[in-house]
């Protein structure tokens, strides 16, 4: 399984599934992330968290954490 977290900057990935369980799952859904979106990874901080993602058409911060519960292709 591809994780969103193992995309590197600058790639882009398509949304197959949103894992997880509860208010993490749902808070993710509610950002937009859900199942056939495209993502664009556009940088990630100094430190390795959280990452910047495009995510249609806005962008959006994402802690590592909540990027390892979305299986990209």
């Amino acid at each position: 399984m591809r994780t969103l977290r193992q995309i590197k900057v600058g790639g882009s990935a398509r949304v197959v599934k949103v894992h997880g369980e509860g208010a993490i799952r749902r808070r993710i859904m509610d950002m937009g992330i859900t199942k056939g979106v495209e993502i664009t990874v556009r940088r990630v901080a100094p430190l390795g968290d959280p990452m910047e993602l495009t995510v249609r058409g806005y962008e959006l911060s994402l802690r590592l954490a909540d990027a390892e519960n979305i299986e990209v292709e």
